[in-house]
């Protein structure tokens, strides 16, 4: 899903602060609880209403010795050709989650990336930002 915007040049922090803004915005209308793909579409909406440009599931293969191999990855959300987030919706979110984070980031050549845990009372206990 592709949804275009004014977005521009803006810099990788005051997009992922817009990305955060949308992602609180939607954790106080409906809390934690729900699945994960519930709250990417409620993302994806509200980052359209905010005129942001972005990419819902971007397919993401693995090049290994030339060669380009599907292995079923999937990128949330790039923001603007920026940011990535990742989506979830878990008790605790764990080393690995934050390692496949910083995985997509290397394989994409993006500095900045966003998790983003809905299972939390407060959403801003459920953010961690990444800068390679």
């Amino acid at each position: 899903m592709l949804s275009h915007s004014a977005t521009g040049n803006l810099l990788h922090k005051e997009l992922s602060d817009q990305v955060i803004g949308a992602a609180i915005e939607i954790h106080r209308q409906l809390g934690p609880g729900l699945l994960e793909s519930a709250y990417q579409a409620c993302l994806a909406h509200e980052l359209s209403l905010r005129g942001i440009l972005f990419v819902s599931q971007l397919d993401l293969p693995l090049t290994y010795k030339g060669v380009q191999l599907d292995v079923g990855y999937r990128i949330d959300l790039l923001i603007d050709d920026k940011v990535i987030v990742e989506l979830k919706a878990v008790e605790k979110v764990l080393p690995i989650h934050e390692a496949q984070l910083l995985t997509y980031l290397r394989l994409l050549r993006k500095p900045v990336g966003l998790l983003l845990s809905f299972f939390v009372p407060v959403l801003k206990d459920g953010i961690i930002r990444r800068v390679l």
